[in-house]
């Protein structure tokens, strides 16, 4: 069953990947520009709504409860389903490690009552909801998140620099993977219930799981190297999004990992891209021969928007 479907937040990471996924379902794509349209009239005869929008973290607090009052009113106007890619903020740093449906949102740092209370808001709005949820980002181009930005760049040195302890599991997700994910869910929307929680389990990798992978597609050894807080530590009074990088900081401390039994139920056999393929295509922006290029369907140009 495809449909209509409008991103907000078409440039962003998860944004840009769900819209190519929907594209090459054979959905109709519209990609909302917030500089010239009005979000009520984009949302009308559109049947899912992928809410991407992520303000930077200082932005958090003042934004997210302002954008989440703008989607559902724009959904409850249209009677669209909404989509929001979830993350693992929610749970805290005293949560058990398995993140599943069932496990209790008990954060109580900045951030994560931030996604705790936005969440709650669309499970209380009576709009159709389902939150996709994942851990960090593996992307095919270099789009700002931690891989692109701290683990890759010193490869080119032989060196995986890791922000953690390397032997805790940690989870990840390959983002055309997720994409897909959103599709799958978005074509069974009509037999899903109000609010859905729906974990992705994507990847669970420690930090020396991702350098040996590392090393492996570039076909060269590869030393782990434990990235430094103590900048960033320094930085917090005079740079506004330290504080926040620090706040988080306990993930890459924490072992943790997605259940995906739910996610499983509702989409047997989905195709998981094996974590070594991802890893060659996250590669690609710091050394294009470190893996195949993405193939079929993605090559396909994205639809304008209607």
């Amino acid at each position: 069953m495809t449909g209509t479907v409008l991103i907000l937040g078409a440039n962003g990471r998860f944004g840009r990947n769900a819209a190519e996924a929907f594209w090459n379902a054979g959905w109709r794509v519209s990609l909302f520009d917030r500089s010239k349209d009005d979000l009520t009239t984009a949302a009308q005869g559109q049947d899912v709504i992928v809410n991407a929008w992520n303000p930077l973290y200082p932005d958090w607090g003042a934004q997210v409860p302002k954008l989440t009052e703008q989607v559902i009113a724009a959904a409850k106007s249209s009677g669209a389903t909404v989509i929001i890619p979830g993350n693992v903020y929610v749970y805290g740093p005293d949560a058990p490690d398995r993140f599943a449906a069932d496990t209790p949102h008990t954060a109580r740092n900045p951030l994560g009552q931030v996604r705790i209370k936005m969440e709650e808001r669309f499970r209380t709005s009576g709009v159709q909801t389902i939150i996709l949820r994942a851990g960090d980002f593996l992307d095919t181009e270099a789009s700002g998140n931690w891989f692109d930005k701290i683990m890759a760049p010193s490869l080119k040195k032989g060196v995986f620099t890791y922000p953690g302890a390397p032997d805790l599991p940690h989870a990840w997700a390959f983002l055309p993977d997720l994409a897909r994910a959103t599709v799958a869910l978005a074509e069974q929307r009509e037999f899903l219930p109000r609010f859905s929680d729906i974990p992705f389990a994507g990847y669970t990798l420690s930090g020396h799981d991702l350098a040996h992978l590392c090393a492996e597609a570039l076909g060269k050894p590869v030393k782990l190297k434990k990235m430094s807080w103590l900048p960033i530590q320094i930085a917090r009074p005079f740079w506004p999004l330290a504080k926040h990088l620090v706040e988080m900081s306990y993930l890459w401390n924490k072992a943790h990992h997605l259940d995906g039994q739910v996610f499983d139920e509702l989409v047997p056999d989905f195709p998981v891209t094996p974590p070594s393929e991802a890893i060659a295509q996250a590669l690609r922006p710091f050394n294009p021969t470190a893996g195949p290029s993405r193939q079929g369907d993605a090559a396909r140009p994205l639809a304008p928007a209607a």
